[in-house]
């Protein structure tokens, strides 16, 4: 007779949440994982699942006598797409490309498969589409001209589907576009829910490990910029890049935020035109193109984003306020931590009194200014708003300020003197000891170990 325990196991049933997958063995009014009210339907309980190469077991191995293969990266064709993946798709490696609605990620991705599918010589590239037509499909790579007899397409929802038209394909590179468009037949739940976003990139991560082929997922994200669905979706994936920039605006930057195969500092800029998006080859030039001459408020650092150096102007305006308390101060691209703290050094060491004053900084074009070799070309736009006299348009600034008004060194000073030489630039106002490791420069140099000394290079006071 079979036990008490034996029989409940025979007999358990399972209740599964529609949106999120969320399973439970008693019924409940409301889903604790999504927050929705009456979900729950009955279930098959699920076997326990693997995701690993195969289903044999393995032993524990040394480091030291795990075999490396000589793993070549597939090049896309697209030079700064390469760049922010670190030189390019690591053999099954899944890429998530994330970005707002109307940016350009399909766009970028359709002309990625095309170029990879004239690469790849007698293996295709298949693009999966869960959101348009073939025919819709077609017309975009009639603009771009992306129209590669090797470039496969199919238009298909089913996840289970995709991957067995995957697997008779054989594709040197899968897309899914997009990864919320999905749904694993024998998952209760919409496309989008939690459990089939998670589900589905389960199914696709293993596949691309087990094959050894790189796949790139388009994911949507929320209106607080987050990618939708579960977050264990980015701990899945190898690469998380997010396609940047405002709609009305022509550039576009692709920036990774996660990278196994390579540095998360790394930036690709796009331009978007008629004909798709183009590759920006210089983004120094490009961020600086609408410069004012003769403009108070503007100067120009050299900031790094990974290992390439680019020149960005911040601006800076100071103007009347109502008076000390209710002074305003608003940064756009940089932090608004580190505008108080210079505003503060400068009233401390130059005496000026902006605590009654409005500011404003901006880094032109977009620009994100992330370390603090800006702080001194911040506070040069700050005093020449203030005095209104501007500073030399050909004159670089570089340094880190502190509290007690010194100027700090900088780190890879010599790719951002050599960026702006090749733009033109005649005189760099940079730290007194990144002055004295230079044996030679490509501009003139003008130390300085304090806040006072660099203000006196860029003055006459």
């Amino acid at each position: 007779m079979a036990s008490k325990a034996a029989l409940a196991k025979a007999v358990r049933i399972e209740l599964a949440c529609k949106e999120c997958g969320y399973r439970t063995p008693r019924w409940m009014g409301r889903c604790p994982s999504c927050g929705e009210w009456g979900p729950f339907e009955e279930v098959a309980p699920k076997a326990m699942r693997t995701y690993g190469r195969s289903g044999e077991s393995q032993k524990p191995m040394g480091i030291d006598r795990i075999a490396l293969e000589a793993g070549e990266r597939d090049q896309t064709g697209i030079g700064e797409l390469d760049r922010a993946l670190g030189g390019g798709l690591v053999p099954g490696a899944v890429v998530l490309l994330a970005g707002d609605p109307g940016i350009g990620k399909s766009t970028l991705l359709l002309t990625a498969m095309d170029r990879l599918s004239r690469l790849a010589g007698d293996r295709p590239t298949l693009y999966v589409s869960g959101e348009e037509s073939l025919k819709q499909i077609r017309l975009r790579g009639e603009r771009l001209a992306a129209l590669s007899p090797s470039l496969l397409l199919l238009a298909e929802t089913n996840a289970s589907e995709a991957l067995r038209a995957a697997n008779e394909v054989a594709p040197r590179v899968l897309a899914i576009d997009s990864v919320q468009t999905m749904a694993w037949p024998e998952l209760p739940g919409a496309p989008g829910a939690v459990g089939q976003v998670r589900e589905v990139s389960a199914r696709l991560v293993a596949w691309a490990k087990e094959t050894g082929t790189p796949v790139i997922l388009v994911g949507h994200v929320t209106k607080d910029g987050a990618i939708a669905g579960p977050r264990v979706l980015e701990h899945m994936v190898d690469t998380v890049l997010y396609f940047e920039g405002d709609k009305s605006h022509s550039y576009r930057v692709l920036r990774a935020h996660k990278n196994r195969f390579g540095s998360t500092n790394e930036i690709g800029v796009f331009e978007m035109k008629a004909e798709g998006l183009c590759e920006v080859k210089n983004p120094s030039a490009f961020f600086l193109a609408e410069r004012p001459q003769g403009a108070a408020g503007s100067a120009v650092v050299a900031m790094m984003s990974g290992t390439r150096p680019l020149l960005v102007e911040l601006q800076a305006l100071v103007a009347d306020g109502s008076g000390p308390g209710s002074a305003r101060r608003a940064a756009i691209g940089v932090d608004p931590a580190r505008v108080a703290l210079l505003t503060a050094v400068l009233e401390k060491k130059e005496g000026l009194v902006l605590s009654d004053k409005d500011v404003y900084v901006n880094a032109a074009g977009g620009a994100e200014l992330s370390e603090p070799a800006g702080d001194l070309a911040l506070l040069a736009a700050l005093c020449s708003s203030v005095r209104d006299e501007p500073i030399d348009g050909r004159t670089l600034v570089l340094g880190e300020v502190g509290l007690a008004g010194e100027v700090r060194a900088v780190s890879h000073i010599e790719p951002r003197l050599a960026e702006a030489a090749q733009l033109g630039f005649k005189r760099c106002i940079l730290p007194a000891g990144n002055a004295r490791r230079l044996a030679s420069a490509p501009l003139e140099l003008c130390p300085a170990g304090s806040v006072s000394e660099a203000l006196d290079h860029l003055f006459a006071r």
